[in-house]
Formats: C-alpha cells, structure tokens, sequence
C-alpha cells in the first residue's frame, strides 16, 4: 500500500494521499479502535477540528486539529464538508473546514471515517434507546394496523428489515433497542424480550414483561438475576402462568421466607447452591469454606423441611427460589 501510494502522489498529489487515508482507516478498523480515535485520525488528516454528532445515539465528539478533544454545544455549520453514517440520514460527522469546497481528500477521510463509526457504533450501542413514548406504545400495540405501526418504527429510527427486542425496565416505561449483541442495556433490573422483526415487537414485549418477573435486586435478601432473557427461559417461563403477583405464594415459598426471616445469609447461601455447578463453586460463591456451607445447609434443611443436597431436592430448591420472585406483587 505504501508503495502504490507513493507512485500516486508522484502521479496526482490527491490521490495518494487518497490511498494513504484509506490504509490509515483501514488500520484503525482492523485494530477495533474507538470513536474519539476514529474522530482524531479525521481532524489530524484533515488539519481540522473534526466533529461526531450522532442524535439517535446520543454521540458527541469533537477533536481539535492537534488531536486535543475539546467537546462543544455550538451546532455544527451546514457549509462544512460533511457525511452521513448511512444513506438516507443527516449528516452526522463535519469537517470544520472554513474555506470554499472541499477537498478531494476531505471526501475520502469523511467516506472512510464515517464507515469505520457506523461499524463502531453498531457493534457497541446498536440503536439508541429511543424516548417517544408515545412511538414506542404504538410500536408495541398488537392492536394497532401494521402500516401504522411500521410508519411509527421508522420515526423511531429502527429499521423494519431488521430484528429488535423489547426491554420492560422495572418502575419505567418500555424501550427499545436493535437485535444487536453489543446492543447497551439501560441499567437496573431488566426483562428482555427475544429478538424480532419489528411487525413482532409486541410478542417480544409480552415476553419482556415476564422475564422482568424473573428478575431479582441482586442483593443477599433477594438474590437472582437483575438482567433476564426471555429466550433463555425455556420451559421456566411457563411457571409464570401458574404463580400470580400477590397471590398467596405455595408452600415452598413460604417456607423458604419463615426460614429467611430467622436466618439472613440464608437466602444468598441457597441462591449459590441453586445457580452454581457444585457445592465448592457455591462455597466460593457466598465466600464461605466448604465445611461451613455444610454446616448452613443442614441448618436450611432442618428449617425447611426437606433436603437440598439431592438432585431432587434442589431441583425443588430451584422452583422453589424461581416461584418466590414470581409470587412477589
């Protein structure tokens, strides 16, 4: 490359230094460097301040011709040569060049830039949570005629050929994101519904929904996932039919509450047993040695009333905790 580019520059000046970007890019991407990198090499090879503005997923970056970042609110000038992330979108990545037209090289660096931030932005962000709430219900309304509800798709931003998952945060309102591995999750305890076409988006809400019931604090009084998959339910999903919010919770579990009442390292302890491979992985789970988490689990089966050392017991055990987190209001 540094050879055809060097006969270029001796043949036209632009195009190798063409050539020369797009090896310089083509780097950055292979070595999976990020934004403020990628907004860098355009300032710096440009020999202008250069400046990211993604609205959709909430990116600001802004790069000094010196490789210094120093950020701005001021809006980017419509005059700057300038490129979108994707056909059909606004401009979302500037140059901050004054001067009449741009430059052959502005265009490639702006081509190439921009290439390699949309592959950034769609491995770490996927689509930005979107905040039409209205958009968003319309979306996730079964009801609701698929004209209408593709037309509301597009106003958020999601592709109607692609996949999405519905997310049912707990005390918030529902939100969506790209199907995306590297997609971001809002924080906090979380149901995600599995990924779809966006004309199925309201099954994945449903499912949300209910993986949220299987969802815990995360804390030693009530241990358990703060994220869950509804695809990674299985079969487990169909306990949420059987055990109602609020209802009076089955014996198990009123079991396992009078013995958490008196005991508090007992729920966590169980929690261990219940979710890891062997007694000395939950031993080491509670930080406890694996005498003494013997000695708290035949404590917990004389409370409980039967054993969960056996497969039998705590597949029990299982249930048991599963139907606790389901029975909750």
């Amino acid at each position: 490359m540094k050879e055809l580019a060097g006969r270029l520059t001796a043949l036209d000046p632009d195009a190798g230094a063409a050539v020369q970007v797009i090896a310089y890019f083509d780097r950055l991407s292979e070595s999976r460097a990020g934004l403020e990198a990628l907004v860098r090499g355009a300032a710096v090879l440009a020999g202008v301040p250069a400046r990211l503005a993604d609205d959709e997923r909430r990116v600001q970056v802004r790069v000094e011709a010196d490789g210094t970042r120093r950020d701005t609110d001021l809006p980017p000038d419509p005059a700057w040569p300038s490129a979108a992330l994707a056909p059909g979108r606004a401009p979302a990545l500037w140059l901050e060049r004054t001067e009449a037209g741009p430059s052959v090289v502005d265009a490639v660096i702006l081509e190439r830039a921009a290439g390699a931030v949309r592959l950034v932005l769609d491995r770490i962000r996927g689509r930005a949570p979107v905040d039409d709430a209205a958009l968003v219900e319309t979306v996730l309304d079964a009801t609701a005629p698929d004209q209408v509800r593709l037309h509301a798709a597009r106003g958020l931003g999601l592709d109607p050929a692609a996949q999405a998952r519905a997310l049912a945060p707990r005390g918030g309102r529902p939100r969506i994101i790209a199907a995306h591995p590297d997609a971001e999750l809002p924080a906090g305890r979380l149901g995600v519904g599995p990924a779809v076409p966006v004309l199925d988006l309201p099954r994945s809400w449903t499912e949300a929904r209910t993986a949220l019931r299987f969802t815990a604090d995360g804390t030693p009084q009530d241990p358990g996932q703060r994220v869950v998959y509804a695809d990674a339910l299985g079969g487990v999903a169909l306990l949420a039919g059987l055990v109602a919010p609020g209802a009076e919770p089955p014996p198990d579990v009123r079991d396992l509450e009078t013995a958490a009442a008196a005991t508090p390292w007992l729920l966590a302890t169980l929690y261990a047993v219940a979710s890891t491979a062997s007694l000395r992985a939950a031993a080491a789970e509670v930080n406890v040695h694996h005498s003494t988490l013997q000695d708290r689990l035949a404590h917990a089966e004389h409370q409980l009333g039967w054993p969960v050392r056996t497969p039998q017991g705590r597949l029990r055990l299982q249930v048991a905790l599963t139907m606790r987190a389901l029975a909750r209001p």
